[in-house]
């Protein structure tokens, strides 16, 4: 007898096969190797030392390298080929000492952004059994251990952003938390994690759009921030896809068994259905996420290729429906036809249209208005689009 998810699963390949042949995926480039690898062989002519990603000059523990390089693990993991691996290690080496310090971190700042990285210790470690990733790992643990929070316990977005929780800020911290917990903690610390989403579902969603707005200020004190509510005004879609890969690599550490996994779900299956109604008629969507409509708003490529990724991990991992994986290839089909552009003379491939960098506050002050966001800066191979792309493409075998 048939399964009710492999009949969804057939239901999904033909209305896949429909999709290629009657829309926008008709017209996708066909590359002459695997995107992912493309990309990252492109990635590696442009910065041939993994430390100059995001267009660095010198080695630095960041965020952006930890986002991009953990795509490169997993395309080591899938190939074999030796040179994505030690392109990562040059970079975690120059970091991490023998005694587990960390250069360029300052665990002072707590800024929940150099959580990030850790990532990548956990999959050196695996790799090569050296103590001295084990001991970073712990380095930073140790930040959360003491990292302010709100008075409800919300990791505060930086020190210095004061009573403030970000989207941004539960992709940076909560998958290397929820993470270093299955490995070496105890089941029930996990609800410290599953805490900062609940914080984020109870104070970020605006009634009107059923999405979650950038960013929170419990104090109410800043002026981005709406009196009554906290809220910072506008949908940032990459902020909005920080949250919904911190969701879905979330959701892959849990154990099955976890009581609130389920409930992480559901939000997570929520988040999606509410994106997709503001998906555009190319796949992808806008900087502003609910403002395709508004003048000087555009097709953004981190926040669609980092969607993208949460749809399609959220079909592999049974976090949503088979069927959504339609979806994922109208929005992986809008990605290639979009934002990726072949240079004839190189035979480099670039992701182009990637808003640079987002905050709130800060100086000079970001207010958090529709203008500001499309007043940052646009370019292309922003480590923040060319990660999620990779990863993307490697979940759908390209």
């Amino acid at each position: 007898m048939l399964t009710f998810r492999y009949l969804s699963i057939l239901l999904t390949c033909i209305l896949s096969v429909f999709w290629s042949v009657n829309s926008i995926a008709s017209n996708v480039k066909k590359p002459p190797i695997m995107w992912s690898i493309w990309m990252a062989e492109s990635e590696m002519q442009r910065h041939p030392h993994a430390y100059l990603i995001d267009w660095r000059t010198a080695a630095r523990w960041d965020y952006t390298h930890g986002l991009e390089l953990m795509a490169f693990a997993k395309l080591y993991q899938k190939t074999g080929d030796t040179r994505y691996f030690n392109y990562i290690k040059e970079y975690v080496d120059s970091l991490v000492m023998d005694d587990g310090t960390i250069k360029t971190y300052q665990q002072s700042k707590y800024n929940i952004d150099m959580l990030n990285a850790g990532k990548l210790l956990f999959f050196m470690y695996d790799e090569t059994g050296n103590k001295k990733y084990r001991l970073a790992i712990d380095t930073l643990v140790k930040q959360l251990e003491k990292h302010p929070r709100t008075t409800e316990g919300g990791f505060w977005h930086k020190k210095r952003y004061t009573s403030q929780m970000w989207l941004d800020g539960l992709y940076m911290g909560a998958p290397f938390y929820a993470e270093y917990i299955r490995r070496y903690g105890q089941k029930e610390q996990f609800s410290d994690v599953i805490k900062q989403f609940q914080l984020i579902e109870k104070h970020l969603y605006r009634p009107d759009t059923q999405l979650p707005v950038h960013g929170w200020d419990e104090s109410k004190s800043q002026k981005w921030a709406d009196p009554i509510t906290g809220q910072s005004a506008n949908h940032w879609s990459r902020s909005i896809g920080w949250y919904a890969m911190a969701m879905v690599d979330v959701l892959a550490q849990l154990p099955d068994d976890y009581p609130e996994k389920a409930w992480l779900s559901r939000r997570f299956k929520h988040l999606i259905d509410r994106l997709l109604h503001y998906q555009n008629d190319t796949g992808t969507w806008y900087q502003v996420t609910d403002k395709g409509d508004e003048a000087g708003n555009y097709p953004e490529s981190s926040g669609s290729s980092m969607f993208t990724y949460a749809i399609i991990k959220g079909v592999l991992d049974n976090a949503l429906p088979a069927y959504y994986l339609v979806y994922a290839e109208q929005s992986y089909a809008g990605l290639i036809d979009e934002f990726i552009a072949v240079d004839k003379k190189t035979k480099r491939i670039s992701i182009t249209s990637a808003c640079e960098v987002a905050g709130l506050g800060g100086k000079p002050y970001r207010d958090g208005s529709y203008d500001y966001y499309l007043s940052e800066n646009i370019r292309d191979n922003d480590p923040k689009a060319v990660g999620p792309f990779i990863l993307a493409s490697l979940l759908l075998g390209r």
